[in-house]
């Protein structure tokens, strides 16, 4: 279908006035389409929500890809629907250690992508930043109180993240480098710390 028919359909069939340059937009990743509008367009190309979302990573991109509506997944976790869908809103998760775990079955994720879903990654990309550039011990207790790891397997994560962090800025000190802890090896390193975490934590 061309962009044209799909703009055609969302508009006869559901009552959407998105032009055919909306349509393209959605194609080449530029704009992503709200929900009501990804509900339609599932529905003009005839495929569920989730098959159209290629990596889901908020909230909102997990529900849909799993087809649960708001109020049927508040209802299961348990809270206020209304609650839930400024939670949705803000990408920030509010529920309790019950709710979480019931979340997290429901839609099927596992601890990076429950991480991620709950608006807490920059939170633990902090701590990390922080573990690999001071002394990694004192954030073993925090980064531990996010993540359900085993004390020894994070201490061994967080041991290995500073010893390679600090690997890559001794590499960038020499004769007329600077030594101000600003070298590209290592703020490329803090940029992916995240990702870093994951493939040790994982791996």
């Amino acid at each position: 279908m061309a962009p044209g028919h799909v703009a055609y359909g969302l508009r006869a069939q559901y009552g959407l006035h998105v032009t055919p340059d909306t349509v393209m937009s959605w194609e080449r990743g530029f704009a992503s389409p709200d929900a009501r509008e990804l509900t339609a367009l599932a529905g003009v190309l005839w495929c569920a929500p989730g098959e159209l979302l290629v990596a889901a990573r908020t909230l909102r991109e997990h529900r849909m890809a799993r087809g649960m509506s708001p109020d049927d997944l508040a209802r299961r976790v348990g809270v206020d629907v209304a609650a839930y869908l400024r939670m949705e809103e803000t990408g920030r998760w509010r529920g309790n250690e019950r709710q979480t775990e019931l979340l997290a079955g429901l839609l099927d994720l596992n601890l990076r992508e429950l991480l991620a879903a709950t608006g807490r990654d920059e939170e633990l990309a902090q701590l990390l930043r922080d573990a690999v550039t001071a002394r990694w011990q004192a954030y073993v207790r925090p980064v531990g109180r996010m993540l359900p790891l085993e004390r020894r397997e994070l201490e061994d994560v967080l041991q290995q993240l500073h010893t390679d962090y600090q690997s890559r800025m001794v590499a960038t000190l020499g004769w007329g480098a600077a030594s101000d802890g600003t070298g590209d090896a290592g703020r490329e390193f803090l940029e992916r710390i995240v990702d870093h975490f994951w493939d040790l934590a994982l791996g």
